[in-house]
């Protein structure tokens, strides 16, 4: 807007005149923005993380001393390992239920197989209590039994069962998780300055490490990779002629034990290594987002100085101040800031992108426009050269066209 009034007004051409260059006239703006970009990088690493510690501890506060405040009506609310829908709440500080439905979260992640329905509810909770009571009356319980074999399923009947009094006590230290030595934890990389986001990624990658180095081996005795080896070796010694074919060594009924019990081990492996393979690609995100965490706090320092780069020269080329076409051009260059920046880090927590580059991103899609506007600026050359589009028109023309 400055430079766009400054340039609407013929100021910069009078400077011009004057001697003073366009980059002579961004110096003083330069510093500025520089130690705008600082307090903005000390803002990112102090005061955002503290914010979030105490909106994280007060949010528990809440919930502790108006437990009710968890609890919307009329519709589910993610409280704890239940979602719980409630129809009206009353009292002074919204206890009293009406309407209750809750499903329970499976923990082996088949969905609500436990429902429980009452008429009427009452939610307790202590000061300092990381637990919160809901006593419910008159309702029912229903819970959906799986069988062993998928097949059987449509066999199996569900469990119902009435209640007069039922009292369900549900943890609510979700609302505080601070501990950030915990590698489960995925939401504390807010919380978190640049030293404490540093150790714990060293600390997260190395139990990563371990964690696969461990399976890997354990997979290997189950399997028995080596014991089989070892066995191959000695029958070959002692034959004279080895056949591949290992089970022409048993007889039919030990051939049938060895394939019904090589059967059960596969199926036994392929669950443990697809329950570890989700739990691995968790801890990946979860590492993911602490490393993208780390560069955000730099990407926004960085971004003052890439915002100046653009808007400062594009503001001298189209000659425009005010609120007008300088806001237009404001907002689409943050909304395509914005967009890399949200695409770019969730594409990075997913495994799709580096953490580096996908916090990066942003900034490496718009920083060729800066340089180009930059250029374009101060060499006092307009925003789109018409020539360059004309010109080889204008030639193309000349040769189809004959000349009189």
């Amino acid at each position: 807007m400055s430079f766009g009034d400054l340039s609407e007004n013929y100021e910069l051409a009078a400077m011009k005149s004057a001697g003073i260059s366009l980059r002579r006239t961004l110096q003083p703006l330069f510093y500025l923005i520089t130690i705008f970009s600082i307090a903005a990088f000390i803002f990112a690493n102090s005061v955002i993380p503290y914010a979030e510690y105490k909106f994280i501890n007060f949010r528990k506060n809440i919930a502790q001393s108006k437990p009710a405040l968890a609890i919307a009506e009329g519709q589910f609310s993610d409280v704890g390992i239940y979602n719980i829908k409630v129809d009206k709440k009353s009292g002074e500080n919204g206890e009293n239920l009406t309407g209750i439905t809750i499903h329970k979260k499976s923990d082996v992640g088949d969905g609500s197989r436990i429902i429980i329905k009452a008429k009427k509810g009452k939610l307790v909770s202590s000061e300092g209590s990381n637990t919160l009571q809901m006593i419910l009356n008159d309702g029912n319980y229903y819970e959906d039994i799986l069988p062993k074999n998928y097949e059987d399923r449509p066999k199996m009947p569900f469990v119902k069962s009435a209640f007069k009094k039922n009292i369900i006590t549900i943890d609510i230290s979700e609302f505080n998780k601070i501990d950030v030595d915990n590698e489960n934890i995925t939401n504390t990389n807010s919380m978190l300055t640049t030293s404490e986001l540093q150790y714990t990624i060293d600390s997260l990658q190395k139990n990563y490490k371990v964690d696969v180095t461990a399976f890997t081996e354990n997979m290997n005795q189950r399997v028995g990779i080596q014991k089989s080896t070892q066995a191959a070796v000695k029958i070959k010694k002692n034959k004279k002629k080895f056949n591949p074919n290992l089970l022409d060594y048993f007889n039919t009924k030990q051939q049938l034990d060895i394939l019904n019990l090589s059967h059960s081990n596969l199926e036994s492996v392929k669950y443990s290594i697809e329950s570890s393979a989700t739990e691995f690609k968790l801890k990946e995100v979860n590492i993911n987002g602490h490393l993208s965490s780390l560069n955000d706090k730099f990407v926004i320092a960085f971004a003052c100085f890439l915002m100046f780069f653009i808007g400062a020269p594009l503001g001298a080329i189209i000659r425009k101040g005010g609120l007008g076409l300088p806001v237009v051009f404001a907002m689409l260059i943050f909304i395509s800031f914005h967009f890399a920046n949200t695409f770019g880090k969730k594409l990075a927590e997913e495994g799709g992108l580096t953490p580096f580059l996908g916090a990066w991103m942003s900034s490496l899609v718009l920083t060729p426009l800066a340089i180009l506007l930059t250029y374009r600026a101060t060499n006092d050359i307009g925003l789109i050269n018409m020539d360059v589009i004309l010109a080889p028109l204008q030639q193309f023309i000349k040769k189809i066209v004959p000349q009189k």
